[in-house]
């Protein structure tokens, strides 16, 4: 399967039945090294803005090992966490 095919399947988490949007939206977070993909990161954005004038986001993190089923038109994944959580802080 070519990426360009994985980027156009929805995200949906299975034990809530939540939409996270398009993996083409998201960010791919891989291993540089051994060229492993680690995740996925999704940016949530928030209707309101900062004082710098731009709009809140919510990093999200979905593991590749939670990823449960890659179908035809959805990807499939337990459960998302937060980058902090995953170890991914700035």
């Amino acid at each position: 399967m070519l990426l360009s095919e994985l980027a156009q399947k929805e995200l949906i988490q299975v034990e809530d039945g939540i939409r996270y949007g398009i993996l083409g939206d998201t960010d791919l977070i891989f291993n540089t090294t051994t060229g492993e993909i680690i995740g996925f990161e999704i940016k949530k954005k928030f209707g309101r803005f900062s004082f710098k004038g731009r709009q809140e986001q919510s990093e999200e993190f979905i593991p590749w090992k939670e990823i449960v089923l890659i179908g035809e038109h959805r990807i499939l994944f337990t459960k998302a966490t937060t980058m902090h959580e995953a170890g991914f802080d700035d």
